[in-house]
């Protein structure tokens, strides 16, 4: 395996210079960088991360923080987060925390403070006005996907909007009685977008005057979740909804498998849309708002490289488009 020292050789350059031009630290001619870099390229010399971290001041690792490692949204957004760092070389050290928990106070009292981190991308969670001080405090910046705040970068699809389109959907198709299944806002692996969503269910059905119909059927936003809050919701009979919007395609197809159970023929009998565009939402023919969580986390990972070149410059907010994608779930409700 070739060193610094081989590559500096071949170079014709010391040392330090060459530790300089891979690194992007200290002054270095363009024709010295660009001979350094071409005689690291021919003999394959890949920087030891610890060299690397001396010369630049940088440990060359991101922290990403989420509530939940086991949902597709999450998974997926992680896939895009980790593209995206290592097309920029650097190390993705992950954080699984629930809200309201010790180890999430303990995460940001002790844990952050002590690791090298050169920023930080929170998935899913609204960090309060003393986390965000504290990140201050030991100079991560900060990122924020699915959460926003006016003091950090952040991107994310226009949760409420999706929420609205998916509402708007059944209620252009007749619907009346809506219901909103899945989610909770005390839940330990709640999500900030899951609120938001509900808020745009809920600002749908009040546009259209049907205000009285707005309810929500409690439950985890996963499959099991789905099916259980939609088992529940579902078998009153005489108070049963004609149509559903689903906190996300998880909680969805829980509704569809739940409903099935019951008896129950989906669309003819009762309508269903999710929000993601589920890698399964295709075979059980639902729809859904599509949205794209690797480009998310990739997008992250751009806005996060912008703050550690500038971190004096105003935050920026990347709201990435999301849209309807009619399947088969979803029909005008029965006369």
């Amino acid at each position: 395996m070739s060193t610094i020292a081989d590559v500096a050789a071949r170079a014709g350059v010391s040392k330090a210079t060459a530790s300089r031009a891979l690194s992007g630290g200290g002054y270095v001619s363009q024709e010295t960088r660009a001979r350094v870099q071409a005689a690291a390229s021919e003999l394959a010399y890949v920087a030891h991360s610890s060299a690397t971290s001396l010369a630049t001041g940088r440990s060359l690792s991101v922290g990403v923080i989420m509530p939940a490692l086991d949902r597709w949204f999450f998974a997926e957004l992680l896939a895009g987060i980790q593209e995206g760092l290592l097309a920029s070389g650097q190390d993705l050290v992950l954080y699984g925390i629930q809200e309201g928990t010790a180890e999430r106070a303990r995460l940001f009292e002790e844990v952050l403070p002590r690791r090298r981190l050169d920023g930080i991308i929170a998935v899913g969670i609204q960090p309060s006005a003393h986390e965000l001080e504290r990140l201050i405090q030991v100079e991560s910046p900060l990122v924020s996907v699915g959460a926003y705040s006016a003091d950090t970068s952040a991107v994310s699809i226009d949760d409420a909007a999706a929420a609205r389109i998916a509402t708007e959907h059944l209620i252009d198709l007749g619907h009346r009685d809506i219901a909103f299944l899945g989610g909770r806002a005390d839940a330990a692996t709640h999500a900030f977008g899951d609120e938001q969503r509900r808020s745009g269910y809920r600002e749908a059905m009040t546009a259209a005057g049907l205000a009285e119909f707005i309810r929500h059927a409690d439950g985890e936003p996963t499959m099991p979740g789905g099916y259980e809050a939609g088992v529940r919701i579902l078998g009153d009979r005489q108070n049963r909804p004609t149509a559903l919007v689903a906190v996300c395609d998880e909680a969805a197809i829980g509704g569809v498998i739940g409903a099935r159970r019951l008896g129950l023929s989906v669309p003819a009998e009762l309508s269903i849309v999710g929000i993601d565009d589920h890698e399964h939402a295709e075979m059980f023919a639902l729809t859904t708002v599509r949205q794209q969580p690797r480009v998310q986390g990739r997008a992250a990972v751009d806005l996060l490289r912008q703050r550690m070149e500038a971190p004096d410059a105003v935050p920026e907010r990347r709201v990435l488009p999301s849209e309807l994608v009619v399947r088969a779930s979803t029909a005008a409700p029965r006369t």
